[in-house]
């Protein structure tokens, strides 16, 4: 189990299992030639509790989850994990 917190202040864990997720590889190979499979990344990564918890949070930050915002704290997460698994 992975667990941090974004520069934003959201709180997450990833289970090892996710991380180790070949259906996960795969969109993130494809997510290049189509941006529409971020929501799935987040979901395989994250799980649907933590993603609608992420999108709640990004709300009250901003009034509604930027598109922008939500691929860059994408970004750190998968970084993070990254660091934190070596």
């Amino acid at each position: 189990m992975i667990k941090g917190i974004t520069k934003s202040g959201f709180k997450f864990e990833i289970s090892d299992k996710a991380l180790d997720d070949f259906e996960l590889l795969e969109l993130m190979a494809d997510v290049d030639s189509n941006a529409l499979l971020v929501p799935k990344i987040f979901e395989k990564l994250l799980g649907t509790k933590q993603k609608e918890n992420l999108i709640e949070f990004m709300k009250k930050r901003d009034g509604y989850a930027s598109t922008e915002k939500m691929a860059k704290i994408l970004e750190e997460i998968l970084l993070s994990s990254q660091k934190l698994k070596n």
